[in-house]
């Protein structure tokens, strides 16, 4: 096996599992002993490591590697498998997560010292869907929002749990929801249609309206951001409260508007005059808030009317 920690190595036959050389020796006249425990290793079956010649219970005992996974000797008669200065029994090199056997195959050694297959190895740095937590790996459909991620099914509202998926939705501090459930609950209604305000609106008197609700009664015209007037629940566009509803002066037969010069008005007698129409008749000289005579429907100063 080769490789570095962090990165994949592929483990398999070769130099990395070769283990110690054994041996069985016939009789001889030289003594042939253990270096360990000095039994005669004449005809018995031995291990040569690192130029020493050692009897197989020695070489467990003195100088077998020790598997990283089982915590086991690794013996004379078992295959070795070693990576990075780490040993395991043959049957102990599986991946940490699936424990399948990693022989021949593509492994990763990760942080805590542990084989882990390909595999395994994706699904466990995949991200974690914030509805199931379980991984989200290449192909799965998905939604991300303020790096925070779903599968595409776990995307769904609080409130009804209808998958949202790729629709529109409305967060509400750590809560999702569809459209639907966002306007019933805390949408404002519209005064007049009564329905959900979902975007934009107008507000006349702290009541709300959609844009297209606060129009002119007569003519239809949006009046967000226009001058406009009410008239009993009812908002009317400048020209159309000039024609169809503002009171004519009796002086000068021009609608009383409320707008711009003159907004003050005198009224008498069912008859109504721009402050600045309420004038003597034969002198012209201002009678509001002053004392006038009103005689055959026309404003009179007192000298004036004397001479009539």
């Amino acid at each position: 096996m080769s490789g570095s920690d962090g990165a994949q190595g592929t483990s398999g036959g070769g130099a990395d599992d070769e283990g110690p050389s054994s041996y069985t020796v016939g009789t001889m006249s030289e003594r042939f002993d253990c270096h360990y425990c000095r039994e005669n290793l004449h005809g018995k079956k031995y291990v040569q490591k690192e130029g020493r010649h050692c009897c197989v219970k020695c070489f467990e005992k003195f100088c077998a590697n020790t598997c990283a996974e089982c915590r086991k000797p690794i013996g004379a008669d078992t295959k070795e498998l070693h990576f990075k200065n780490r040993y395991w029994h043959e049957n102990c090199f599986r991946c940490f997560k699936c424990y399948t056997s990693l022989v021949n195959e593509p492994f990763m050694l990760k942080e805590n010292n542990k084989v882990w297959c390909n595999k395994c190895t994706t699904t466990e740095d995949a991200p974690r869907c914030k509805g199931c937590l379980k991984p989200i790996v290449a192909g799965d459909q998905n939604v991300e929002y303020k790096k925070t991620v779903w599968h595409k099914d776990c995307f769904t509202c609080d409130q009804c749990k209808k998958v949202i998926g790729t629709a529109s939705f409305f967060p509400k501090g750590d809560e999702i929801y569809c459209v639907t459930c966002h306007e019933h609950k805390f949408a404002k209604t519209c005064v007049k249609c009564k329905n959900a305000i979902t975007s934009g609106g107008v507000a006349y008197q702290d009541r709300p309206y959609h844009a297209e609700c606060f129009v002119c009664a007569t003519c239809s015209k949006k009046l967000g951001g226009q001058r406009f007037t009410a008239v009993e629940d009812q908002f009317y566009c400048v020209d159309c409260y000039k024609s169809f509803v503002a009171k004519k002066c009796s002086g000068c037969k021009n609608p009383i508007t409320g707008f711009g010069k003159g907004t003050n008005v005198v009224s008498h007698e069912g008859q109504s005059w721009h402050e600045y129409c309420f004038n003597c008749k034969k002198c012209s000289i201002p009678l509001a808030n002053k004392p006038f005579v009103f005689h055959a429907e026309q404003i009179y100063c007192p000298p004036c009317a004397k001479k009539l």
